[in-house]
This record gives structure tokens, sequence and C-alpha cells, in this order.
């Protein structure tokens, strides 16, 4: 139960939120970095502390001359090891376990990295929150201040009268706040590529903390499932080994130095191998996307006709001409600003509120509007008892 109400109390990350609630100022593969992404590394590091899920972490069996928790602690704190090349002998006959046998002469492969594996994934997680933070301080709650009072708003709900006055009101903002807004765009693609760095970056991370084996993980684990049951051999237990080997010293009571050889079980890698097989697929499917949103954003940063066709698709019974003036009069970061919009107010609204824009950019054909001193405009509150006055003390 105590685990159940620590995975509760990451559910906040992938909670869904009206749009009344919260504004949207970002896309669903964003998401998947610090909702979904962060919510699953910070579970993992849950489960791997719970100890209760398969017991003790690591239990050794030795001769029994040095007390048990003290064997046992001192391999968890220290490290095990396990011998290369008893790994693909033959259980039964040749060695007990995979990676056991004699280490005379023998080249040894420590494992140290097992108590550090709760740290790491709660790390990761941070990492991959970190794009969000930096893109939420930035953006400022600019989308949530202009669409209070409109966000999540339906047609039903809100008389024509009121409603058209409330899409003036956002219409005159985007008009007098024109280019304004490329440096609020260029901390959003900013943050776009650092979630693509950051997939990327922590495959090889935790390939390093790994001892190489992570890169290669996946497509090691895919052979290993194609092959013959008899002649097969489980890439999983070379790097998160079930059964190891430890060595304890001490001097004994007559002062010579003791060696105690120690079995060592490691359950918690049980849990490890099947969190870290996951996450290769994970990274990998994450960072293809990312690495395609990337691509996607420098089309509509490049391709003025990319934007006309998203603003096609929530602009309704506009004609070709009108959205292709509109794009025209309008630099990237407006286009953003515009599309985050279109993301928190409904088809309708939007619609008619970008007819609006259209019908008063007959100043762009001479110039573009100046814009003002100050280009923060109050939210449109739905309790204001008369929208189209407050509407005119705004402008004015």
């Amino acid at each position: 139960m105590a685990v159940f109400g620590l995975v509760s109390a990451v559910a906040g990350f992938v909670k869904v939120r009206y749009l009344i609630d919260k504004a949207i100022i970002d896309n669903m593969v964003f998401r998947c970095h610090y909702r979904i992404t962060s919510a699953i590394l910070f579970v993992c590091c849950i489960i791997v502390t719970a100890n209760n899920l398969i017991g003790e972490p690591i239990s050794c069996i030795h001769d029994g001359a040095v007390p048990t928790h003290v064997i046992n602690t001192f391999c968890w704190v220290m490290y095990t090891f396990s011998i290369p090349r008893q790994q693909y002998k033959h259980i039964g006959t040749e060695v007990a376990n995979y990676g056991l046998g004699n280490e005379y002469n023998n080249e040894k492969r420590f494992h140290s990295y097992y108590q550090w594996v709760p740290f790491m994934l709660f790390f990761q997680g941070i990492l991959f929150y970190m794009p969000h933070w930096i893109w939420k301080n930035w953006e400022d709650g600019k989308v949530r201040m202009i669409t209070d009072g409109i966000r999540g708003v339906s047609t039903t709900t809100v008389p024509a009268e009121e409603r058209h006055a409330r899409q003036s009101i956002l219409a005159r903002y985007v008009m007098i706040s024109l280019r304004t807004h490329n440096t609020y765009a260029f901390g959003y693609f900013l943050c776009e590529a650092l979630n693509f760095i950051n997939v990327v970056g922590n495959i090889f991370f935790v390939d390093k903390f790994l001892g190489g084996a992570f890169t290669t993980y996946g497509t090691e684990v895919i052979k290993f499932s194609n092959m013959i049951q008899d002649t097969r051999y489980d890439p999983m237990i070379e790097i998160f080994p079930r059964v190891t080997k430890c060595t304890f010293r001490k001097f004994g009571p007559g002062g010579s130095p003791q060696k105690h050889d120690t079995l060592c079980i490691l359950a918690l890698n049980i849990l490890n191998e099947k969190i870290y097989i996951f996450l290769w697929f994970w990274f990998i499917i994450l960072s293809i996307i990312s690495g395609l949103a990337i691509l996607f954003s420098a089309i509509l940063i490049m391709m003025p006709t990319s934007r006309e066709r998203i603003i096609k698709r929530r602009f309704r019974h506009a004609s070709s001409k009108e959205v292709e003036r509109l794009v025209r009069c309008l630099d990237i970061g407006d286009f953003l600003l515009l599309h985050f919009l279109g993301q928190n107010i409904s088809i309708s609204m939007y619609s008619d509120m970008l007819q609006e824009i259209c019908h008063n950019f007959e100043a762009c054909e001479g110039g573009t509007p100046s814009a003002p001193s100050t280009m923060e405009m109050n939210p449109i509150h739905p309790l204001y008892p008369d929208t189209e006055k407050h509407g005119k003390e705004t402008e004015t």
C-alpha cells in the first residue's frame, strides 16, 4: 500500500486537466518528455527502492565465520564481481551459475552500479523535466493570461454578443503586439531542441553508467528472443547478473589475513533488467519522434506554405488568399502564438478571431502597425458585467 501511495503521488505528471484550468503551451511530443517520461522514471525509482516487492536486494551465502548482515552490507556497499570467461559455460557441469567459477588468473567484471540505480533514475526524471521548467518560466503565463475568460468556453454557454466582444479584445491584442513574439518563439524552439539533446544524451549517459552495454542492449535482447531455446544466452544476465561473487577479508585471531569467498544473490537485478530494457525502447522511440518534431519546426520556420496549412486546418470558411495574406503579415513568433491560441479556444471562436484579424490587416499593405510601449493585455475575465465597455477601456 505504501508503494501504491507513492506511485499515486507521481500521477500528477500525466493527469488530464481541463482547458479552463491550465493553458496548453506546447505540443504532444513536448509533453511526452516532462509528463510521461519523468513520471516513468520517478515510478521506476520508487519501485526499485520498494524492497518489500522482492525482499532483500542482496543476500549472500558464506561459511558462517562472519555475521550474515555484515557480509550483506559489505557486498552491497562495496561491490560484487563476476568472471566473464565463465559467462558462457554450461550450468551444472562446468559452473554453478553464469559468471561464477575460479577467479585465479581470470579477469573480473565488477558490479557496483546497483546501489546507484534509484539515484540515477531520479536524476534522469529531473533532467527530462528541466526543458519544460525553462520554457514555463520563459513563457511566463502569456497564453494563460490572454485566453483567460475564453479558454474552454463553448459557443453554447456564452451569449454571442459577449463572445464576439471577447474575441475582439483578443484579436486587438494580436494586432497591437504584432512582430514582438520572436523571442517568445526562440525560447520554445530552444527548449524543443533541449528535449532532443536530453533524450539522446540520456542514452549515452546510461550507456556509460552500465559500462558501455546500453546502446546495444535492446538489439541484443531482440536477437536473444529469436534464438533457439537450448543454445541462446540471455544478454540481460551479463549486464544485470542475478548471482555474483564477493570477497570479504579480515584478520584472524592469530593475526593472519583471512579471505572469505561469498556467493551473492542480487534479487534487485530482476527489476533492473526489466526497467532498462523498457527504457531502451522508450528512449529510442522518444528520440525519433523528438527529432521529427524538430524537423517539423524547422519546416515551419523556413516554409511559410507549411504555416498556411496549419492555419487553414482551423480557419473555417477562409479562402487561400486570406490565409496567404495572414501568414505573410506574421512573423514566426506571431504564428506560434496564434497556434497556441488555437489549442486553447474552440475552433469556431478561433476562426472568427482570425477572420477579424484579417479584416484589420488592410494596414499591413502599407506597413505593419506599430507596437505600443507596453504589450501586456488585461485578462478577459468571464465575470465582467460589461465586456464591450471593458474592451473600450483597454483600447483607451
